[in-house]
């Protein structure tokens, strides 16, 4: 359970009941994001509360609410960020729902899956094929699906430079590689372990983000909640080019000289996740090679699991485990 600007604390509480056409999940991992870090650091200011964080939630359905019937019992489904939306909005008619106004978020307007069970929207669960591992698919479920949002607003970009080379761009240069894609790795200066994991997920250069890149890219995606890696990354890309921003929550941009946007570069942000994404994207990990690399911690030892993900200190992504035991990490 959590209350905004504490850590999360264990807690017993009921099982949930699923209501109309929601389902029952019980949760066999959870990946840890950075966005649980902002609810926690008040940067997300309006979580309901208390709180059970979590938003990349893989497990399988052990009940189905009243008039819900998409899944059988014992299905294997995925839960992400987007909880609901309204349908009706704007946003939602013209198949932007990502940007609806009246979205409701897991692990952030309703519980998530830092949990033994959860509660899900059955219209927003996501069917997994049975292959897939759970602790190795949690990840796809925030890390990968905004990151392949991001890739998606690059266009046909040839060269792109990833800044923060962590949860999200460790899956997306992996997309891109198999897309035929060349991706510019950068991460925190001196952080030579990172530049060592970036290229090992098919990255053809690496380097600190206080260094320039070999060659002249196309896009740019910041994956980094930094705003002063903007100007950077502007600095980077041919005229023309896009630079898109990965986050829920970044740092000010700091004021940079117009010479940096002119030439028709373009500043674009990432908000939320569509259904429509989750269907690409999935698709396309059944083809591309796609290999998450996750550091698992036990349910009770989420807040160490919070921490090395602020610290950076994780090549990938954290997931949390609920049968996990202490023997078994």
């Amino acid at each position: 359970m959590q209350r905004v600007h504490q850590p999360p604390v264990l807690q017993q509480v009921p099982v949930p009941l699923p209501a109309e056409r929601h389902v029952l999940i019980a949760v066999e991992a959870c990946g840890v994001c950075r966005t649980d870090l902002h609810i926690i650091d008040g940067e997300l200011d309006r979580p309901k509360l208390p709180l059970i964080l979590g938003h990349q939630i893989v497990g399988r359905v052990a009940l189905n609410g009243p008039d819900a019937s998409r899944f059988s019992e014992g299905a294997l489904v995925g839960v992400s960020w987007l909880a609901h939306v309204d349908g009706t909005c704007r946003y939602c008619r013209a198949g932007e729902e990502n940007l609806c106004d009246h979205a409701r978020f897991t692990g952030y307007d309703v519980d998530g899956g830092y949990a033994e069970y959860a509660l899900a929207h059955e219209d927003f669960a996501i069917a997994l094929p049975a292959g897939f591992e759970p602790r190795e698919s949690a990840p796809l479920m925030c890390a990968g699906l905004i990151g392949f949002r991001s890739l998606r607003m690059t266009a046909d970009a040839e060269r792109i430079g990833m800044y923060g080379f962590g949860a999200a761009a460790h899956i997306i240069a992996q997309v891109a590689r198999h897309q035929g894609r060349l991706v510019y790795a950068f991460t925190r200066p001196g952080d030579e372990e990172g530049m060592r994991f970036a290229r090992e997920q098919g990255a053809v250069w690496a380097g600190g983000s206080d260094q320039a890149a070999p060659d002249e890219l196309d896009a740019a995606i910041i994956f980094a909640p930094v705003g002063a890696l903007v100007p950077v990354a502007l600095r980077a890309v041919r005229k023309g080019g896009v630079v898109v921003c990965g986050g829920i929550h970044m740092s000010d941009i700091p004021t940079f000289p117009y010479r940096l946007l002119w030439g028709e570069r373009r500043l674009r942000s990432v908000a939320n996740l569509t259904r429509d994404d989750a269907a690409e994207f999935f698709r396309e990990v059944e083809r591309a090679p796609v290999r998450t690399h996750v550091t698992t911690y036990a349910l009770k030892d989420a807040n160490s699991a919070l921490a090395d993900v602020r610290s950076g200190t994780i090549n990938g992504s954290a997931v949390l485990l609920p049968g996990l035991r202490a023997a078994d990490r």
